[in-house]
């Protein structure tokens, strides 16, 4: 018979096999026999010979293979429930390291400076995928939006402008007063999937142009720069009519349809 490899068969396979050999060592069958009527080599059936003498049918029975979960790891439980909660309640700034956002490259530095132990990055991206975290960017809505009222506007007053607009040959342009600021997010910071990251800017240094911009539903643009001080209290009106405006950048501005050229 064509011998069996026993480290390819499944844990209940196995151990019907084991129980096979002792039924036949019971006989008082010898080993080679037993080696030649099970088709498992001589090792497998001496290792189980062995097993059952010593402990009986329980000894018998295989046991998982692999590492158990968490051998071979640098950190311990203690150590990585502590890595995380750190994370989840400090920014890096907070612990004085150079580092804005949860990178890996500042979880790594973390666990350097806590423990003394220094991992791959990708070590430290494996623990952090262990931990259910994901790095995650900053969103922002207007506190002041009402999705109800924005929505009953979209079908009840908008389909109204639209077709104006169109019977004028005129571009519809959503505007509002933005700005630009030096303090914008841009990175990505690790943070428990679902809990997006709070990071902190230092208002001292936070520099800021305003202006009044318009996107068109074709995805045109306008805007007007009001570089000293915001657009309503330098007197911009809505509708973009600044004298110090070049005329292309004037047209469409507004919340009413304006007639293009």
């Amino acid at each position: 018979m064509e011998k069996e490899n026993a480290r390819k068969q499944t844990l209940e396979q196995l151990h019907e096999r084991r129980k096979q050999v002792i039924r036949l060592h019971k006989k008082a069958i010898k080993i080679m026999e037993i080696v030649s009527m099970t088709g498992l080599s001589y090792p497998a059936v001496r290792a189980t010979i062995d097993l059952f003498e010593a402990g009986g049918w329980a000894a018998i029975r295989p046991t998982s293979r692999g590492r158990a979960r968490g051998d071979g790891r640098c950190l311990s439980e203690i150590q990585e429930d502590t890595i995380r909660r750190i994370i989840i309640d400090k920014r890096p700034e907070q612990l004085k390291m150079d580092f804005f956002l949860w990178s890996r490259a500042a979880v790594g530095q973390l666990i350097e400076q806590e423990y003394g132990i220094k991992l791959h990055i990708r070590s430290v991206g494996k623990y952090l995928a262990r931990w259910g975290f994901t790095p995650q960017k900053p969103i922002k809505r207007a506190y002041e939006q009402n999705p109800e009222a924005v929505q009953g506007w979209l079908e009840g007053e908008y389909p109204a402008i639209e077709q104006r607009a169109r019977q004028e040959g005129a571009e519809i342009h959503w505007g509002d007063e933005t700005a630009l600021v030096n303090t914008d997010v841009r990175g990505r910071s690790f943070a428990p999937a679902g809990k997006t990251p709070v990071a902190m800017t230092v208002g001292g240094t936070r520099e800021k142009l305003s202006m009044i911009a318009t996107v068109t539903n074709q995805g045109k643009t306008r805007w007007i720069g009001c570089p000293d001080q915001g657009c309503r209290e330098k007197g911009v009106p809505d509708s973009g009519q600044s004298a110090s405006a070049p005329q292309q950048d004037r047209e469409g501005m507004g919340s009413r349809a304006k007639k293009s050229d």
